[in-house]
C-alpha cells in the first residue's frame, strides 16, 4: 500500500519574518539584525532565521524546542501552509515555495498528511468516515476498505461506528494517525501530536508510531517540546531556539556532544543510559581472550548493565551481527552514564 519515493526534503536558507513589510527587512536580518532589534525598531517578528536542514527519506526527524522556538512555524513551511520570506523547501525536484495554488493543493493531498495536537477530527463523522475523509475527497474507490485496514492497524477495530465524543483522547489520536496513514502520503507531518495525552497514553502512541515506522518507512517530521520524546523517536533531531538552529544530529550527538551551553543545559537531566549505545564506548579488542558474554552493538547502556549484572559478568564483547566491535565493562558503562557536569559538581 505504501508507495514512498526516494527523496529527502531539503530546507535551504529559510527565513520567516512576520509583519506587513517583511521583505523590506530581510537584508537587515541577513546582515545581523537580531530578533529583539527587529521587534523593537520595526515591530516585526523573526520567526525563522537561516534554517538549513536535510530531512532524510524514510526516517523520523524530530524538530524540537521550547515554546516560541519556531518549530511549528517550520513544519508548516513544508506543506506550504506558511510561505517563507526567503528560502527554499525542495522535494522531488520541486520547490514548495514556488508552487502554484493548484500544485500546492495536489502536493498536500497526495504527498503529505498531517497529525495535529488537538486531533482535528470531524465531530459529525464516525471513526470510519473520519479515517476515510481524505480518500473521499480524492475520490478513491476503495476508501472504506482502506480506512478499515488502518483502523485495525492502530488498534481500533470494532470502533468504526463510534463518534469522536465517545472516544478517549488517546483513541481520538489513533483515529488521527489512521486518517493520515490511510492517505498513503510519503510525508507525515506530526505537530505536537502526542502532547495533549497523558504520559502513559503518550508512550503507548510513541510505541505504535515506532512499530508502524519499522514497516512503512515514511518520511516523518515530528514536532515536540519534550526532549525524552525526541530522543525516543528521532533518527535525527534538530533543536531550535528563537527561530535559529542550535544543533542537528542523532540522539547520541545531542547528548554526548552538545554544540553549546544551551544544548548542554537542555540535556543535563537526560538519562544517558537510555541513549548511549554499547558500541559508542566499546574499547578495541586486543589479543587477550574474548569474554564469553555478548551484547548487541546498538543496545542501550542501561539494558546492557542490567543484563551483565544479572548474568554476573563484568566484561562483554560487543557485536554488530557477526562483526566484533570491541569490549565493554561495567565500570566504563557506569562512568558513561554519569553526566560530566554532574560529576564535576560532586568534586
Amino acid at each position: 500500500m505504501n508507495k514512498a519515493g526516494t527523496h529527502d526534503i531539503e530546507i535551504r536558507d529559510l527565513y520567516k519574518i512576520f509583519g506587513p513589510d517583511a521583505h523590506r527587512h530581510i537584508d537587515a536580518v541577513k546582515g545581523g539584525l537580531t530578533k529583539a532589534e527587529l521587534n523593537d525598531r520595526h515591530n516585526h517578528v523573526l520567526g525563522l532565521q537561516d534554517i538549513n536542514l536535510t530531512i532524510p527519506h524514510g526516517r523520523i526527524t524530530v524538530i524540537m524546542g521550547l515554546s516560541g522556538s519556531g518549530k511549528s512555524t517550520l513544519i508548516r513551511h513544508i506543506n506550504g501552509l506558511i510561505r517563507p520570506t526567503a528560502g527554499q523547501v525542495l522535494y522531488d525536484g520541486l520547490d514548495v515555495v514556488t508552487m502554484t495554488p493548484a500544485q500546492l493543493r495536489g502536493f498536500r493531498r497526495q504527498k503529505t498528511a498531517m497529525v495535529f495536537q488537538k486531533f482535528a477530527l470531524l465531530p459529525h463523522r464516525t471513526v470510519l468516515r473520519n479515517v476515510a475523509y481524505g480518500l473521499d475527497i480524492r475520490g478513491i474507490a476503495a476508501a472504506e476498505e482502506r480506512a478499515r485496514h488502518w483502523i485495525g492497524r492502530v488498534g481500533l477495530e470494532g470502533y468504526e461506528d463510534y463518534y469522536p465524543r465517545q472516544l478517549s483522547g488517546g483513541m481520538q489520536q489513533r483515529v488521527g494517525l489512521a486518517r493520515a496513514l490511510a492517505n498513503d502520503a510519503e510525508i507525515l507531518l506530526m505537530d505536537e501530536a502526542f502532547s495533549a495525552l497523558d504520559p502513559l497514553i503518550r508512550m503507548d502512541m510513541q510505541s505504535i508510531l515506532l512499530e508502524l515506522q519499522q514497516e512503512l518507512r515514511k518520511t516523518i517530521v515530528f514536532i515536540t517540546h519534550d526532549l525524552d520524546e525526541a530522543l525516543r523517536l528521532g533518527d535525527k533531531i534538530a533543536v531550535l531556539r528563537d527561530g535559529a538552529m542550535e544543533q542537528v544530529g542523532n540522539g547520541q550527538d545531542i547528548v554526548l556532544r552538545p554544540a553549546n551551553a544551551y544544548i548542554a543545559e537542555f540535556v543535563r537531566e537526560v538519562n544517558r543510559g537510555r541513549i548511549i549505545e554499547a558500541r559508542t564506548i566499546a574499547a578495541p579488542a586486543t589479543g587477550e581472550r574474548l569474554p564469553e558474554f555478548t551484547v548487541k552493538a546498538r543496545s542501550k547502556l542501561d539494558l546492557v548493565a542490567r543484563r551483565m549484572t544479572k548474568a554476573g559478568v563484568s566484561h562483554a564483547q560487543v557485536r554488530d551481527g557477526e562483526v566484533l566491535v570491541g569490549i565493554i565493562d561495567l565500570p566504563s558503562i557506569l562512568e558513561a552514564m554519569v553526566n560530566p557536569a554532574d560529576a564535576a559538581s560532586d568534586d
